[in-house]
């Protein structure tokens, strides 16, 4: 009977990673990668030899076929992610499902979390937390989901690309208001690791102007458990547009109120007010 480790690798600093998971690395049969060049380079630090097989999400079926071949025939293999514990926002799923359903044993072998790392570097408080992965990326979905986390008690830790982050903030911001708890981590473990500590508010404006590289993860703190979870409601630039002209402000002031609250660069707040304006012009006549 054949034996599936997951193992838990470094998310920066190859220093991260157990004794346990360079012997277990070390002897297996072969190790299913997501990315063969990423893991390559951990080999390398480590002197490990062990035959690299790729295993991402488009080829995931074909490997976990061919996964139950080499554990029916006694051998031991390894899953690894690009970095941190596989499974958490990364492919590996059903390769595990059917190492169990065909009843080999998998192991797991635990280690670094980009998840576990910024929740406790937080500050926020999060004796019971919900993991969401990456937000989805528009549409209805999108708006259900940030009113799910604005509006839960307990934190939320989420993972989002550098380029979307201020938009994410930026819906945050309007679902779950200003005065929220959040931090934002980034290039975590490594040398210009940075982690933002502070309100939504604060939040939206330090990241309004900022080019970012490296991934990132979010946590929110809860809301307050007196406050009805269905009060939370998704606030849309056009919306906020037509409240700021509806109360008299010209659409240059509308735009920056929009790039203020909702993160929103001059181009395209802009023309979302000119928009609302000529809306209410239109049912002013």
């Amino acid at each position: 009977m054949g034996r599936l480790y997951i193992v838990s690798t470094p998310i920066g600093n190859l220093g991260d990673i157990t004794y346990r998971a360079v012997e277990v690395l070390g002897r297996v049969d072969r190790v299913l990668a997501e990315d063969t060049r990423r893991t390559s380079i951990l080999f390398r630090r480590y002197g490990i030899r062990t035959p690299l097989v790729s295993a991402h999400a488009h080829n995931e079926e074909a490997r976990a076929a061919a996964l139950l071949e080499w554990l029916a025939a006694g051998q031991e293999v390894a899953l690894v992610s690009d970095a941190g514990t596989p499974l958490l926002s990364d492919p590996g799923a059903r390769i595990v499902r059917a190492a169990l359903e065909a009843g080999h044993d998998v192991v797991p072998v635990p280690g670094a979390s980009a998840l576990l790392a910024s929740l406790v570097a937080s500050g926020v408080e999060a004796a019971t937390f919900t993991f969401a992965g990456f937000p989805p990326r528009a549409g209805g979905e999108r708006k259900r989901w940030v009113a799910a986390v604005a509006g839960s008690s307990h934190a939320t830790v989420m993972y989002e690309s550098p380029n979307r982050l201020q938009r994410l903030l930026a819906d945050l911001f309007a679902a779950a208001g200003g005065e929220r708890r959040v931090a934002v981590g980034r290039e975590l473990t490594k040398l210009h690791e940075v982690f933002f500590r502070g309100t939504l508010e604060e939040a939206v404006a330090y990241y309004a102007d900022r080019a970012l590289r490296g991934e990132v993860v979010v946590v929110l703190s809860g809301a307050d458990p007196s406050v009805r979870a269905n009060t939370f409601r998704m606030e849309t630039p056009e919306a906020v547009a037509r409240q700021l002209v509806a109360e008299g402000r010209a659409p240059t002031a509308v735009a920056r109120e929009l790039a203020r609250r909702l993160g929103l660069t001059r181009s395209q707040a802009y023309p979302i007010a000119r928009a609302a304006a000529a809306v209410h012009e239109g049912e002013s006549d």
